[in-house]
């Protein structure tokens, strides 16, 4: 008693693989349409695979934006007080998105923003009291000596 089919030769094989689809039979040509359309899928599956995140990368542009290469301490200082607040006004935006995915989780937040705004508060405020200060230490030296072109933006002793 064999446990293993005797070897089949490939010409036995492909004269069964004949004589099955000489016989008449209804769901002959739709199983094979479907084995086919199977088939194709798996190995379609895995040509898109293959080529998902190890294609190089086009250049990617970044922008930055020019500035006057004449620009004072002062206008400087400015930008930076403004991009600031841009950034804090992003923060919030986010917190709130975020309080919202907690709410719906029940995770309780309220006890430390109300801690972590007091702290943010704060900082916001040592930091723009910063920025105040040499901003006014920018305009008065600028005052007291009178840009020569050429020499704006550079550090000062």
């Amino acid at each position: 008693m064999a446990i293993f089919p005797r070897p089949v030769s490939p010409k036995n094989a492909l004269g069964d693989f004949w004589s099955y689809f000489r016989q008449q039979r209804q769901h002959k040509w739709p199983l094979l349409g479907l084995s086919v359309a199977i088939t194709w899928v798996i190995i379609w599956t895995f040509v898109i695979d293959a080529n998902t995140n190890t294609m190089p990368t086009r250049n990617k542009i970044i922008y930055v934006e020019s500035w006057d290469a004449n620009r004072s301490d002062a206008a400087i200082i400015l930008q930076q007080k403004i991009d600031f607040a841009k950034r804090e006004a992003a923060l919030v935006r986010q917190q709130k998105r975020m309080q919202g995915y907690a709410d719906a989780f029940g995770i309780e937040w309220r006890e430390e923003e109300k801690r972590n705004t007091a702290e943010r508060k704060q900082a916001v405020k040592a930091i723009n009291e910063l920025l105040d200060d040499r901003l006014v230490k920018a305009e008065s030296s600028e005052k007291a000596a009178p840009a020569t072109p050429g020499t704006a933006g550079v550090a000062r002793p």
